[in-house]
């Protein structure tokens, strides 16, 4: 899924977050997205999966335009689409293995395929032992890997991440982005914001800066 910004102006109150800003990401890439603290990395992501929409504008994303799209559409495009919060976001009073199947239960896939998914992303990121472990139990790192095995139970093509390492130590750090880069060689893009310019040099990408409410790219 391609995903455009064109002249997408974008404001909260009286704050103008982007103006005129243009955007092109291709299929399968590896984005990082850098700038200031309050500069507009979670707000460009929030426009991704349509949690705001543009001032003026358009987003595209795939079959999916922000000018056009209608309420009932925005749930369709999210499921395409895979998010992983700096905070975990568990449910903290269900285990490992129903935070990762709740999103499934909520598209009605049988109870056979659930636990054949689940237990599938355990394994691939490397928490098979923590199944019914719950989320005060685990590291930090062990949370952000259960929130990604979360984030990927729907097979999405693109996988947004704000801040994922933020919390957490170097060794952590680097767990994360090594299970970042066997997803994207599957083909998943990846865009990550992240103020953890170490990575950049552990995991090459596209690097993109937002800087006076634009789009640069870091060459």
């Amino acid at each position: 899924m391609m995903i455009e910004f064109h002249n997408v102006r974008l404001i909260f109150g009286n704050q103008s977050i982007f103006e005129h800003a243009n955007l092109t990401i291709s299929e399968g890439e590896f984005v990082y997205v850098i700038g200031e603290t309050g500069i507009g990395k979670s707000s460009f992501l929030r426009l991704l999966y349509m949690d705001v929409l543009p001032t003026f504008g358009r987003v595209r994303i795939g079959g999916y335009d922000s000018s056009i799209i209608t309420r009932h559409q925005i749930p369709y495009l999210r499921r395409t689409i895979g998010i992983v919060f700096q905070d975990f976001r568990l449910l903290d009073d269900r285990n490992v293995f129903e935070n990762i199947a709740f999103a499934l239960h909520v598209t009605g896939a049988r109870r056979l395929a659930i636990a054949s998914k689940v237990h599938g992303l355990l394994a691939e990121v490397g928490l098979s032992s923590k199944e019914f472990a719950m989320p005060d139990d685990l590291s930090g790192g062990e949370r952000q890997r259960v929130a990604i095995a979360r984030a990927l139970v729907n097979d999405p093509v693109i996988l947004l991440a704000d801040e994922p390492t933020g919390n957490l130590d170097p060794s952590a750090s680097r767990d994360i982005l090594t299970i970042f880069d066997k997803v994207n060689k599957r083909g998943t893009a990846i865009i990550m914001a992240t103020h953890d310019y170490s990575l950049l040099a552990q995991r090459p990408g596209r690097v993109i800066k937002i800087q006076n409410r634009n789009f640069y790219d870091v060459v």
